[in-house]
Parts: structure tokens; sequence; C-alpha cells
């Protein structure tokens, strides 16, 4: 049986769509779900048990509990609010499976749905693997299953910005008086392979997408900001130490930045969209210690998700099909996706040699 291969960026502005799909990454709900998460996340990559040892440690010492999916609801409810067509909720790594929720889809009747991946950035697991997930969910369904269209990238889109630049300006706000002016700005992202990033993006672009575009959002949120001095540095990596990750690491820079004599920081994870275990382990657990161990100020900037711009961002991506809603954006980083912002995606783009692990 025959099944369309109309899952990325193929429909364009003019066609009409009846549902919304909010497509993620996916979180354990309870200590039992962390191990079968993980073993989903990293099937078929060669991952030692011991890293998933490693990092399910993580997930336990907070419960066995991932505040993704809940913030993923939250945000499908705001949406809800502010769109006209049905929202439906799938993840890549756990319930609900996004091949569920399109069977499901498919049940009620959906023809063409808009696929919100929450992710604002290019690159193999920020866009690439999401049209993936598309495309097997698509199949697993078979020739009835609608029609899905992943939304372009938003990392300068204003919304986005604006969020981040208010969260920042409320994370300097808690710091001490006597340090607050004179704490440096740092903002972080999910390192991955070195190889990975420089393969991101068309060859005429030269590469690179994803470290650049989280070097345009950080740019774009100093600048609101009024902030000349800052940092983009990396977290999270995973894989054999033998395979170079973009770098520096977050925890690493707070010490050298103690070693240049600097009083505080205040992080801004401004690649990611939503906490999870990731952000708030890396962040508010490691980073925040080895500030304390230096005896540096420390305030980490809230994540865009929750601000109600970051819904009212979603309904305006959904607008720019649904009603030709003219796109807007801040950025000179050239960003992916679909035609109605005239950069559909290539189709040898951000595609690794080899794809990186990445648990949350």
């Amino acid at each position: 049986m025959a099944v369309s291969t109309r899952s990325g960026c193929d429909l364009g502005v003019h066609e009409s769509f009846d549902a919304l799909l909010v497509l993620s990454f996916g979180g354990p709900e309870a200590p039992e779900h962390v191990r079968p998460f993980l073993e989903n996340v990293v099937r078929g990559r060669g991952v030692p048990p011991e890293r998933l040892d490693a990092v399910e440690a993580h997930y336990q010492h907070f419960g066995g509990v991932s505040p993704l999916n809940a913030r993923n609801r939250d945000l499908i409810a705001a949406v809800r609010e502010r769109i006209e067509v049905p929202v439906y909720f799938g993840n890549r790594n756990w319930h609900p499976m996004v091949e569920d929720t399109v069977a499901e889809m498919t049940r009620d009747g959906v023809r063409r749905a808009l696929v919100f991946a929450t992710s604002a950035y290019g690159g193999y697991s920020a866009c690439r693997q999401y049209l993936e997930d598309i495309s097997r969910a698509r199949k697993a369904v078979g020739s009835a299953a609608p029609d899905l269209v992943k939304l372009r990238q938003f990392f300068d889109h204003p919304d986005f910005v604006a969020a981040n630049v208010d969260a920042v300006r409320a994370a300097r706000a808690t710091l001490p008086s006597d340090v607050r002016d004179s704490a440096r700005l740092v903002f972080t992202a999910h390192s991955v392979p070195v190889g990975a990033d420089a393969a991101g993006g068309p060859p005429e672009e030269g590469g690179h997408r994803y470290s650049r575009q989280v070097a345009e959002a950080a740019r774009l949120v100093a600048a609101e900001l009024g902030e000349t001095e800052y940092d983009v540095v990396w977290q999270s990596r995973s894989g054999p130490p033998r395979v170079p990750w973009l770098e520096p690491d977050i925890v690493d820079h707070i010490d050298a930045l103690h070693a240049r004599g600097v009083p505080g920081v205040v992080v801004s994870p401004v690649g990611f969209v939503s906490d999870h275990v990731e952000v708030i382990w890396d962040l508010d657990t490691e980073a925040r210690e080895r500030a304390e161990e230096h005896g540096m100020a420390f305030a980490r900037a809230a994540t865009a998700g929750p601000d109600p711009r970051f819904a009212d961002m979603v309904a305006e991506l959904v607008a720019e099909h649904l009603h030709e809603f003219a796109p807007r954006s801040l950025g000179s980083v050239p960003a992916g996706g679909c035609p109605v912002n005239g950069a559909p995606c290539a189709i040898d783009c951000c595609v690794p040699a080899r794809r990186p692990t990445r648990p949350e």
C-alpha cells in the first residue's frame, strides 16, 4: 500500500488545514517510565548501559517525572484558546506517542494538519528528526493518514525573543544588588557533535545552521537588553569523550568566569523552549552548585514556553498558513521551514554522518 510522502514542506500556504499537532520530545511521568523512556531515546545507537544508569539517576532525583509533558499540555491549552482548529499532542519518545496521535487524528477525519515542533532551531535533532517522526507516524498509519506540514523555525520570532528578554530581566532582578549589574549574561543550548553541526544546513549556507541560529537568538535577546558583553555556551553533551562536541560546557565556563573574577552569572537557556530534566539538572543543579562553590551569585532565566507570548507565537505561525499572515522575524541568519516563508528545507539539510545521542 503506497503512503504519501507529503509530510514536510511540500504543502503550502494556499492549502486548507483542519488541525494542529504539537510534536515534542516526550518525557517520563512516573519512576517506572524512566528506563523504557531512555531506551526509546537511544534505541539503535549503541549507548552503553552505564550511560543510561547515570541519566536515569538524574530523573529519579526529581521523582522520575519530567516537567516536559505537563508544560506541553499547558501550552496546548493556551493555543486552543487562540486558534480555531483542533489541537493534538504527540511525542517522539514517550506517551502520547506520535504514531498513536496520528492514528487518532485519522479516526477523527483529519485530512491536513500543521505540526508545531517544540524546538526553535534547525539541525538534525532540533528539526530534521521531527520530519522523520512525521514520516514514520504516517507510514505506521498508512494511506489514510493526514498530510502533515511542519511549521517553520522560530528562533528569531519577535515573541520568542521578547519572552526570553523579559525572563533574563526577571532573573537578573533576583541577584543581590551589589552584583546585579556586573553579573555576566550567559546563553546556553544543548550541545551537539561538532561534525553534526558542521553538516547542518545547505552547503551554500556554509553549514552550522544550529549553532549559528542559537548565536543569532542570543544576539537578538542581548540587543533588546542593551547587553554588549555576553557568552554563548553549551550543555548536556553525551557520547564518547573522543567525539568532539560544541564547547565550552556551562560548568567549565562558570569555572572560567570565576577565574576572571566575575562575581555572578545570569544563565538564559535560550536553546530550550521548556523546562525539562536537562534544564533543571544541568543548570538548576550542576551549574548552580558550581557557582555556589565559587561564591558566585547565580540566577537562571525561565524558558520561553510558559510565557503567554509563546502561545501567541504558535497561533501566529498557524495563521501564516490558515490566513496568509505575513511571517515576522528579527534575525539575519537563514531559517529553514515551509514555503510560506520562502525558505523550504533542502532535501539534504541537517543530515549528520552519525546521529547524535540526545537523552533529555
